[in-house]
Formats: structure tokens, C-alpha cells, sequence
């Protein structure tokens, strides 16, 4: 009786994982045998780690990252122009503490969001928050809360991530607004957070993508000169996939 009052009230006070785990040691002979110190600390271990995990899937979820994946799976093809010594450095994230910026670059196909999620991946599993999300996208997101009065809101929304991916930097004609909105929010991380960008556009033609000199030097000085750069080369790994 005193055990169901016991695991009623951890249900009561939120802690159901450590709940759970008293009623498994209950129903197991070979925990029912351990000392007290051994049984608490068993609970405690449970209920901790249950939390982290739910820590990590909510991170996951509001990370929106397009694929799986993770550093351990990259290919390693020498085709591919991906160097070990500077992955293994930035699998740290260390980047992320130091605020600064990766730019992967490449085409259509060679994997550049496979390995900005996989960075996610990294980032996420260390505790950072992270959201991923294509140009296109963020600049429709710029134009509705705009819209709506809510820009201050969505810009402090944005400021609040570790690590801002964007993904598909340079497919999406830029407006005058479009512009500075991302100056605004590039900006606004430099020395807070740290920013992934894709992009099929080589760096060397950005400055004539932002088709602003003014606000094209403001950006690429504050991305550009704090970024790692990982230029993806090689065939397309989704048809290589596709193959096997």
C-alpha cells in the first residue's frame, strides 16, 4: 500500500519516469536486493536521463531539420574535397560557442543540407538549439510578420537559436526589403550565434546576389569573414543512393 502512495505521488509531483523505474524495481527480484543507496541512485539516473531525452526530442522537433543524419555517416570520398582534421574540428561545435559561421558550398546534389543537418544533428545532441529553414521560406516568414505586426516577435525568435540554418542561400531573388531584413538578422547574431548556410552559389558571386554593394559588403563581412567554408565537390550523392 505504501508503495502505490509512493509512486502516486511521484506521479503527482511530475516525476513518472522515476515513477516508472520504482515500480520496475518492485517487480524485480534482483533491484529488490540492492541497498537503499543503490535503489535511489538507480531512480535518480533514470529520472535524469528520461529528462535529457525529452529535452533532445524537443530540440529535434523545433529544429525542423529536413533529413537524418549525422556526422559519424559522412563519406569520406576524395572526390568530395570534405577534409577529417577540419570536421573533426567543428563536430565539437565549438563554432557555436565562438559564434561563428559554416558556409557549405557545392551543387545541386553533392549533399551541402545533408551535411548542414548533419551539424544540426551534432549541435543538438550537445544541448544548442537549432532551426533550420530554407531563404525562400524565411523571406515569406519576414513578409507575413511584417504583415501581421509581429517582425519584433519573429526576429526575437530567431535571435533566441544557437544555430540558425539556412538553407538554399541565392535561389531566391532578393527585394530592396528582403535585403535588409536578412542584414537585420545577420546583424543581430554576429557575436551571439552562429549561422549554417547552403548554397549552390559559389561565395564569389554572393556579393552580386545581394545586387546592393552597400548592404552585399555589410553581409559578407559579417558571414563570410567568420565562417569555416566546406566546398562540396564530386557526383551527386543522391544518385548515388538512388543506385544502391
Amino acid at each position: 500500500m505504501l508503495m502505490r502512495q509512493t509512486i502516486e505521488t511521484l506521479n503527482g509531483l511530475r516525476l513518472k519516469p522515476m515513477a516508472k523505474a520504482l515500480e520496475d524495481q518492485n517487480d524485480n527480484p534482483s533491484t529488490i536486493s540492492l541497498s537503499f543507496d543503490e535503489r535511489i541512485g538507480l531512480l535518480v539516473d533514470y529520472e535524469k536521463q528520461a529528462r535529457e531525452n525529452a529535452k533532445q526530442a524537443r530540440l529535434f522537433k523545433q529544429a525542423k531539420l529536413k533529413v537524418d543524419a549525422c556526422l559519424e555517416d559522412v563519406i569520406y570520398k576524395p572526390s568530395r574535397g570534405i577534409d577529417r582534421q577540419v570536421m573533426a574540428h567543428l563536430s565539437t561545435c565549438q563554432f557555436i560557442d565562438n559564434h561563428l559561421n559554416i558556409i557549405i558550398t557545392g551543387a545541386t546534389g553533392v549533399g551541402k543540407t545533408w551535411l548542414s543537418c548533419a551539424f544540426g544533428n551534432a549541435a543538438i545532441r550537445k544541448g544548442c538549439t537549432v532551426f533550420s529553414i530554407r531563404l525562400a521560406r524565411l523571406l515569406e516568414s519576414f513578409l507575413i510578420a511584417r504583415a501581421d505586426g509581429t517582425i519584433q516577435k519573429y526576429r526575437m525568435k530567431l535571435a533566441k537559436f544557437d544555430l540558425l540554418i539556412i538553407d538554399d542561400w541565392g535561389l531566391s531573388p532578393l527585394t530592396t526589403l528582403a535585403r535588409h531584413e536578412l542584414l537585420e538578422l545577420i546583424d543581430e547574431r554576429c557575436g551571439s550565434g552562429a549561422i549554417i548556410i547552403t548554397s549552390q552559389l559559389p561565395v564569389e558571386k554572393w556579393h552580386s546576389y545581394l545586387d546592393d554593394p552597400t548592404v552585399a559588403d555589410a553581409i559578407l563581412d559579417r558571414i563570410v569573414q567568420r565562417a569555416h567554408r566546406i566546398e562540396l565537390s564530386g557526383d551527386s550523392m543522391r544518385k548515388l543512393q538512388e543506385s544502391v
